[in-house]
């Protein structure tokens, strides 16, 4: 009777494990034995309102396998924090996700290129400065008025425009740098209710599993999080899913740019009513690479 008791609750917590989806935030490890599909191409969808910040699309890992979770804009947790996005990395065998978190500066997010001011290290989508964002246009698509903006064109020439799974050689190929360290080391926020609501939407939805959308999911990015309908929702442009014994699998960078950020590049016509912030040319410079992992932001160093 005894054995009987066991074997069923034994069913019914396996039963639950199964239904419920696995969260690739903080708290929770998640590993595979074969590699993510490749990022999708896609149109970033219009920044809908003043202190949302950009948070790219990631491959997450469930009961069904890997599903798309779309990039959509997120309010930040407080004034001065920035998304440091999560990423899979290769140890001993598996794909091990590394979960992202809010925090004061940028840490490392395994060199992979996501596109939108995220291009492998650091952060050029914009910077804060005391209460206020302020949004680079030529990496994001800002058109609302009464926000802070400015044009910096940002020369991707950092890494090698890609990140590959190569799990005999050393894992992805990126180095974790001496301010990314430090990031490391900060206090850190994990994702808020609404990215956790909206990875779970997407985990329930068969549309996003890369077994149904072969990698180009119909919804990669949304203006807000869970609104996975409507005008403010862009679809894949490219993409592809990698086989399970594909472990060269490549993020280039002018596919994950989804050919969005060209298309918000040089207006300075637009821009020369707004005012810009002080040091902003000086502070955005690509040498700074602390000013890289504050957002761009190369004045008022903590």
């Amino acid at each position: 009777m005894k054995i009987t008791n066991i074997v069923r609750w034994t069913a019914f917590a396996v039963l639950l494990m199964v239904m419920i989806p696995v969260s690739s935030f903080a708290g929770v490890v998640v590993s595979v034995s074969f590699a993510p599909p490749v990022l999708p191409v896609y149109v970033q969808p219009a920044c809908p309102s003043d202190g949302y910040i950009w948070t790219p699309g990631y491959w997450a890992y469930g009961p069904d396998g890997y599903y798309w979770v779309p990039g959509t804009w997120v309010v930040a947790p407080e004034p001065g924090l920035l998304w440091t996005p999560g990423y899979w990395g290769w140890n001993e065998g598996f794909y091990i996700w590394h979960a992202g978190y809010w925090g004061p500066h940028i840490g490392f997010y395994g060199g992979v290129n996501y596109g939108f001011g995220y291009f492998g290290h650091g952060y050029e989508g914009g910077y804060w400065r005391d209460r206020t964002f302020y949004y680079n246009r030529s990496v994001n698509n800002v058109n609302i008025t009464n926000v802070h903006i400015y044009n910096k064109t940002v020369i991707n020439n950092n890494f090698e425009n890609r990140v590959s799974y190569n799990g005999g050689r050393g894992g992805i190929n990126a180095r974790l740098g001496r301010f990314e360290e430090t990031a490391a080391h900060e206090r850190h926020f994990e994702a808020t209710g609404m990215q956790v609501q909206h990875e779970h939407a997407a985990g329930s939805n068969r549309e996003f599993l890369a077994s149904v959308n072969h990698g180009r999911p119909s919804v990669a990015a949304t203006a807000r999080p869970g609104e996975f309908g409507g005008r403010e929702v862009t679809s894949a442009r490219g993409g592809g899913v990698n086989r399970p014994g594909n472990r060269s699998s490549e993020n280039r960078a002018s596919e994950n740019r989804g050919g969005g950020n060209r298309s918000f590049e040089n207006r300075p016509s637009e821009n020369r009513s707004v005012p810009r912030p002080a040091n902003s040319e000086r502070g955005m410079q690509r040498n700074d690479s602390y000013a890289n992992n504050r957002g761009g932001q190369g004045h008022n160093l903590a």
